[in-house]
């Protein structure tokens, strides 16, 4: 039955990555546009088991990008996100465990993230984002981190596969064996910006810049707007002169369409994002084939350009 359902895929994976893929258990803590587009992948691809956290009450600005949630209030009233989603994602495929996880995602324990081979974050602090990564690096099993976000037009993917051996396959078709460490996010995020590539995009500073502002206010992610921007503007001078980063490798523009999008997400984007997420990086992290993302990927619609961010960069041979 699974061989006549999953034919296609196995087609292009093989069989070896879609056993892989059945026995694997993922974990998505922030239910969103995002998230959800990569939760159909996954489960559609045919995951051993899904589960998702999000004790948000749905409100009607979920509507906007999240497509499982349906326009009736009289289905998701009351419900939790990750209640109303986990119901829908069911139907995709019968054949995957889709359950809800109740709880907090600053507050699991590592015994509680024992339990899966993948956990992708979304809408989460910058805190939170470190005491996961952490958790998931102090584990005796290996755990794939990845967290994902989408500020309406912008979308930023960051991956954290530990020590990472994988098959290549070279111009003559034959496989080699590769090798890639990863480094954490605290490890990432802590690089001097001096230290980084002149072609660094604009957008990982500009994240940059918005998380620490928001980690300095106590704000969650995305409740922001144009009122924050001179403060936002004195933040990103600040930066910039502590590690010696031209201003205007940070546009202003760019700060207020992030600024201005608040938790807005555009749901063209969260296809994007969750597509790479769920049709390619997962798999390849699972069946241990192709050249990952190492380790920031990033997506500007205004442009219409994706962009892989090797941080810090890996030395040359």
């Amino acid at each position: 039955q699974e061989t006549a359902l999953y034919d296609r895929q196995i087609r292009v994976w093989g069989v070896d990555a879609q056993k892989r893929l059945s026995k694997a258990h993922v974990l998505v803590c922030g239910v969103n546009g995002t998230t959800i587009e990569f939760c159909k992948n996954i489960v559609l691809a045919g995951v051993g088991s899904l589960s998702l956290m999000d004790d948000h009450i749905v409100t009607e600005d979920d509507l906007n990008s999240n497509f499982l949630i349906p326009h009736d209030e009289s289905v998701y009233g009351g419900k939790s996100r990750a209640e109303v989603c986990c119901e829908s994602l069911k139907d995709f495929n019968p054949m995957v465990r889709v359950a809800v996880a109740k709880g907090d995602p600053s507050l699991i324990d590592g015994t509680f993230i024992d339990r899966f081979d993948i956990i992708v974050l979304s809408r989460a602090s910058l805190k939170t984002k470190l005491f996961i990564n952490d958790n998931c690096r102090k584990r005796s099993k290996h755990i794939a981190f990845y967290s994902v976000d989408c500020k309406d037009s912008c979308g930023e993917i960051f991956v954290d596969l530990q020590n990472h051996s994988y098959l290549q396959k070279k111009p003559g078709g034959e496989p080699e064996q590769q090798e890639l460490k990863y480094p954490s996010l605290q490890e990432a995020i802590s690089v001097p910006w001096k230290d980084l590539s002149k072609k660094t995009t604009k957008l990982y500073y500009a994240m940059r810049v918005l998380e620490s502002y928001e980690s300095s206010e106590g704000r969650d992610p995305g409740e922001t707007s144009l009122s924050d921007l001179p403060a936002v503007l004195a933040l990103r001078k600040d930066m910039c002169d502590r590690m010696s980063l031209d201003e205007s490798r940070i546009p202003t523009s760019l700060l207020e369409r992030l600024l201005a999008a608040g938790k807005k997400e555009h749901p063209p984007v969260c296809a994007i994002l969750g597509g790479i997420l769920g049709q390619q990086e997962v798999i390849k992290s699972i069946s241990c084939k192709g050249d990952p993302i190492k380790n920031f990927f990033y997506y500007d619609a205004a442009d219409g350009k994706g962009a892989m961010e090797d941080i810090p960069p890996t030395p040359e041979d």
